[in-house]
């Protein structure tokens, strides 16, 4: 199968220029980068795509086999590396795929010039044996996965809202909420789990190449300690908290996320 067309890979922005890979996260698609996107092309050249399942990637070639852990998505991603051959990447990875981006570093470093990690969290479950918070209760986990299996979409409808943050702009709740009730419910189930219920903490130290961890100042899915803990395990790793609210800073405050990611890219290429 053809990974550009699997994975609805659109390849944008400067012609020759240092080269960024945009990741989106659960429930999401590629037009999550949009708001950025006009911001990171006059510099970069810019790679989006869908992860399998999700958007207008092709759905045939889901299975739950492949993408019943992170590793078959790491796999696409360095599949897409090889097969785009425009050099080592900036890699972009909102939520989950910045586990998946942790990962791919770990495996092949050459592939990267640097990590962007956004609203990252390597466990979303507390930990009181080791002191761990990652925001959510085992039991809150539990009742998360429950409820999304009873009624996706009416699950959909309460917790897009509940990350995106900002009820001030009940928009991007809605916005959010939309694109959960485009992904199929059984693809969905399966990832849900693979988001919520993976510890990479142990991963966070295998990182080598040069990484930025970017979360906002407010956010109830991957709450600033998260982004703290991530941080102090990637060694040499930067740290910038955004002025944003949510858990998806590159809708609530794209400016601020696109000039962290620029800048952070310039340097690392």
């Amino acid at each position: 199968m053809d990974v550009r067309s699997r994975n609805h890979v659109t390849v944008t922005g400067r012609s020759g220029a240092p080269v960024v890979m945009l990741a989106h996260g659960f429930g999401c698609d590629q037009n999550m980068w949009r708001l950025v996107l006009p911001m990171l092309e006059p510099h970069f050249t810019v790679v989006l795509f869908d992860h399998v399942g999700s958007g207008n990637s092709q759905v045939s070639a889901w299975s739950p086999e492949r993408y019943g852990s992170l590793d078959g998505y790491v796999d696409d991603i360095l599949e897409l590396c090889r097969e785009l051959a425009l050099g080592p990447v900036t890699f972009v990875g909102h939520s989950v795929s910045a586990m998946m981006g942790v990962l791919a570093a770990a495996r092949e470093p050459e592939a990267f010039t640097g990590l962007v990690l956004l609203a990252p969290s390597p466990c979303f479950v507390d930990d009181p044996d080791t002191g761990y918070g990652g925001g959510f209760s085992a039991q809150d986990i539990d009742e998360l996965l429950d409820s999304l299996d009873a009624n996706y979409l009416g699950w959909s409808g309460a917790m897009a809202p509940v990350i995106m943050g900002n009820p001030e702009r009940p928009e991007l709740g809605e916005e959010l909420t939309n694109s959960f009730c485009r992904t199929d419910p059984d693809i969905a189930r399966v990832f849900a789990r693979v988001t919520f219920l993976s510890d990479n903490r142990r991963d966070l130290a295998r990182v080598g190449v040069p990484t930025l961890v970017a979360q906002s100042s407010n956010d109830a899915i991957a709450p600033p300690e998260v982004g703290a803990f991530v941080h102090a395990q990637i060694p040499e790793s930067r740290l910038v908290t955004l002025n944003a609210t949510g858990h998806c800073p590159q809708l609530a405050a794209p400016q601020e996320t696109a000039a962290a990611i620029a800048a952070f890219a310039e340097g690392a290429g």
